[in-house]
């Protein structure tokens, strides 16, 4: 599936539930509990809610859209009362035309021995709908058509663009090949033609981006301008990007706001994602933690109800501007040729490699893509040959089940007891979580607990988090927020993402520790940019490997609006490097220097040097020495970074922004040379250009004349010094005579012959060749 249908299938997902999301935001202090690992906040209930509650904790727990869920108990009450008014409600189909003009329709109708409950098109071959208005058709042949010839020719072109657009979609998911992928995304152009929502969605996000269709950044505005009059929260969204970025339209950061917030109340993700940032940093409203908090939550929340047990994909951030300066340092990414050195090892029966591999494949990153049949075939090799490791990711592949490993509680357990035998962490914990939720084995806190503690001793990360959900909820073991923001904790050091979302659910309810809304809201946030759209930062970086830097740029600057850094310092860099046309050669700097400040606001040293840089040369702004020292010194004093103590060296040298001084230039010098053994040649030479203009400087300073008419030489040397002084002269003298003497005597010539007088050169071009 295409990263457009996973974003599609969120947002999707999240609008079907819209009724609860009011509800999920909320701050709840009442209680709170864990579900599979994550904390859901409570809400009131009904006696008959809570027993749900309960039967839904010990059957359906193990299922990881837990979250959905527990939201449709939170709000059954509402839904069945919103029900009964619908039916209420419901308006009464009148026939037009037909043999009963005017009548209300009869449901249900007798028509072919069948009864209908609605409309249907039966009998008749346009295809036009019908009603009865009498039980029995045959009987009273009383009859009309449930809409007119307009209405019914427009539902008849709905249904041909959807049965396109569903073409579309099947040859989009069951294909990978680059090839076929266009295909499908015409008939997608053909659906959107027609006025197909959703097909007009994945047409106008495919032109903005440049995937699989030619990138229009206008055309894809139009689109957004039309799904917008329509109400899509998708179009919405993209269309508060598009001002927000000044693509295609006129920056307005007053319209992109408007836009967002209507496609957040519309129920979709990004826009509640990018809300958060804005409230959190304060960009076109007035900085907010509450209101931050309350998207973050929501986002997080989903986000949070997708992790399944192996964990999800890995996010892979690849900063730009590192990888110029390091090619293949910074990015984390595995060569081609490594990549089949390991397979080749292997094939050879290496289990070591044979277990990396599969845990590649299970995750993904690095290069590499998620694929659970290589994973599945990589760890079998390996639990054959005895690996422990392996046999701890068969049982988790088998717990969870996919479309490669059929779900199986009873192979994953004989796989996790294996594992678990031979002291492997992974399969403790497993057979932790087997004891907990009993997944083919009895309930079993005390063994839960048990086998929780063993994983935890060793570091593995889901057996802390697990510990510190029993301890959070008191299952197995007395309540013990104290042991179970420890474990979290912990847990979150290894990077686990319910880790991170469990703490941000203490700290915004102030559970086991005091209320912190700061500190809440950038777990949230950790939480949030770890959602499925995170995978667009490994599109973006593949289009500007590519060479194109357009679609790069648009993808980054979306993400950036989400408040991803690595995308607001990547937006930045490719600005910064004129490498993108879309964007006029006058704007370049100035948005360049937007995403750097917003990149350096979350504290990355490189973006904060930039600011400095900007400021310094008058790169989108007015040249300003003052404001450059500032971000100088704050890059030098939060972060240590020797560019910046070198930069603050020099200004501070030329007077620059500051009051010149050359001993402060000189220690900053010195600081950079400590903080980085690559300054250290470029502050040995400013250290002996600061050398000589401190000697000129000093000579300058003071009056050589003086100086000597201060000096008593009878005093200094003795009353005959004149002597000591024609001594050593003659000594000098004497010494130089020798010298010249003994060169002339250590050239011998031959007797009788006259010094050879040197031959004239020829000209250079009947010199011969040498």
């Amino acid at each position: 599936m295409s990263l457009l249908d996973e974003e599609g299938n969120q947002d999707e997902s999240l609008e079907s539930k819209t009724l609860s999301a009011e509800d999920q935001v909320k701050d709840h202090s009442t209680g709170t509990r864990v579900v599979a690992g994550q904390i859901f906040l409570e809400s009131g209930k009904s006696d008959s809610q809570s027993e749900n509650e309960e039967n839904f904790h010990s059957q359906e727990q193990e299922k990881e859209n837990s979250l959905e869920e527990l939201n449709s108990l939170e709000m059954s009450n509402l839904l069945n009362k919103d029900l009964e008014e619908a039916e209420v409600q419901t308006p009464v189909l009148t026939a037009i035309g037909g043999t009963a003009d005017g009548e209300p329709c009869h449901f249900p109708f007798l028509f072919m021995e069948k009864e209908y409950a609605e409309c249907t098109a039966d009998g008749r071959e346009d295809g036009r709908l019908w009603c009865a208005t009498t039980y029995d058709y045959k009987k009273d042949q009383k009859w009309g058509f449930c809409e007119s010839e307009e209405q019914s020719n427009k539902r008849r072109q709905m249904q041909e663009a959807e049965d396109v657009y569903q073409i579309g979609m099947k040859i989009l998911n069951e294909s990978s090949k680059k090839a076929q992928k266009k295909v499908a995304y015409q008939y997608l152009l053909k659906a959107a033609d027609m006025n197909h929502t959703k097909a007009m969605e994945k047409v106008s996000y495919a032109l903005l981006f440049g995937d699989y269709l030619k990138q229009n950044i206008q055309s894809s505005k139009e689109l957004f301008e039309k799904l917008t009059e329509e109400g899509s929260p998708k179009g919405q969204m993209a269309l508060g990007f598009l001002y927000a970025s000044g693509l295609g339209v006129n920056s307005s950061q007053a319209k992109a706001l408007v836009y967002y917030t209507f496609g957040a109340l519309g129920g979709n993700l990004i826009a509640h994602m990018i809300l958060g940032y804005r409230y959190w940093a304060g960009i076109g409203v007035l900085q907010s933690c509450e209101s931050a908090l309350t998207h973050y939550r929501l986002v997080a929340n989903h986000v949070a109800s997708d992790i399944s047990l192996t964990g999800g994909t890995v996010v892979q951030r690849i900063r730009l501007a590192d990888e110029v300066e390091n090619p293949g340092m910074a990015s984390g990414m595995l060569e081609e040729d490594l990549i089949q050195y390991y397979q080749f090892l292997a094939e050879k029966g290496d289990v070591q490699a044979q277990v990396g591999l599969g845990q590649l494949h299970l995750h993904g990153g690095r290069g590499v893509e998620q694929n659970h049949q290589r994973a599945f075939e990589y760890f079998n090799q390996a639990a054959n040959a005895g690996n422990s490791h392996a046999m701890a990711f068969l049982g988790k592949m088998y717990s969870e089940g996919s479309d490669v490993v059929p779900q199986s509680n009873e192979t994953a357990l004989q796989y996790f007891k294996k594992a678990a035998d031979m002291g492997n962490p992974v399969g403790q914990s497993g057979l932790g979580m087997a004891y907990l939720y009993g997944r083919g084995v009895p309930v079993n806190y005390e063994l839960a607990l048990k086998y929780f503690q063993k994983a935890a001793e060793q570091g593995w990360v889901d057996g802390q988090l697990q510990l510190g959900s029993m301890y959070y909820n008191g299952i197995g073991v007395k309540k013990d927020y104290k042991q179970a923001l420890k474990y979290f904790n912990l847990a979150s050091q290894g990077g686990h993402i319910l880790a991170f979302y469990n703490l941000a659910q203490m700290h915004a309810t102030g559970t086991g520790v005091m209320r912190s809304c700061h500190t809440a809201v950038e777990l949230f946030k950790n939480v949030c940019e770890r959602g499925r759209w995170s995978e667009r930062l490994m599109t973006a970086y593949n289009s500007y490997k590519d060479g194109d830097s357009n679609s790069a740029v648009v993808q980054y600057l979306l993400l950036a609006e989400q408040g991803y850094e690595v995308a607001q310092s990547n937006a930045a860099f490719i600005l910064d490097q004129k490498e993108a046309s879309i964007v006029g050669e006058n704007e370049t700097y100035p948005r360049a220097l937007l995403h750097w400040n917003r990149a350096a606001s979350q504290g990355y040293t490189v973006a904060r040097i930039k600011l400095g840089d900007y400021h310094f040369y008058g790169f989108g702004t007015d040249v300003d020495y003052e404001t450059a020292f500032i971000h100088y010194r704050l890059a030098s004093e939060q972060q240590h970074s020797a560019q910046a103590m070198f930069n603050l060296g020099y200004m501070h040298e030329k007077g620059l922004g500051i009051k010149q001084d050359i001993h402060l230039a000189k220690r900053f010098y010195d600081m950079a040379a400590e903080a980085s053994p690559d300054a250290q040649v470029p502050v040995f030479l400013a250290l002996c250009k600061l050398g000589v203009i401190y000697s000129l400087q000093y000579i300058r300073e003071i009056n050589i004349r003086e100086v000597f008419s201060h000096i008593d030489m009878d005093q200094l040397l003795g009353p005959e010094w004149d002597l000591y002084l024609m001594t050593i002269i003659a000594l000098l003298l004497g010494t130089i005579i020798a010298y010249r003497q003994r060169q002339h005597q250590a050239i011998p010539r031959p007797a009788g012959l006259r010094p050879a007088v040197p031959q004239q050169e020829p000209p250079p071009e009947h010199q011969p060749p040498q």
